[in-house]
């Protein structure tokens, strides 16, 4: 299928899908004419790739878990769960320093409230 199909089958944008391409996540075949052809697999390789950017994961982490993006093999993929714990951990860490700083501006706005007549 084409590149206008295969974007709306997935949600994605066509600028999405050669964004994927460019960054070395997707291999797309060719038409005779140029067009980039997707097949079943594309599409599912693609939608893991949209999957892992939905979740936090940047490019170049999901290039690092390439094999997590195939239909080969039938279990969990080289490091995956590693690498899900390790982005779990880093979200984890995230909430908290955003936590403490949702604490302090809380603090900060009762002591300007309480310092008003």
């Amino acid at each position: 299928m084409q590149a206008k199909e295969a974007a709306e089958r997935l949600g994605l944008t066509q600028r999405m899908l050669r964004h994927y391409e460019k960054e070395g996540l997707l291999e797309v075949g060719r038409a005779v004419n140029g067009y980039r052809r997707y097949t079943d697999a594309d599409l599912r390789r693609a939608g893991r790739i949209r999957d892992f950017i939905a979740t936090g994961f940047s490019t170049r982490e999901i290039r690092a878990m390439s094999a997590c993006l195939s239909d080969d093999g039938a279990g969990p993929c080289a490091g995956g769960i590693e690498k899900l714990t390790e982005k779990l951990e880093h979200i984890d860490r995230l909430g908290s320093e955003l936590e403490e700083k949702r604490k302090a501006i809380l603090e900060r706005l009762d002591a300007l409230r309480k310092a008003l007549p």
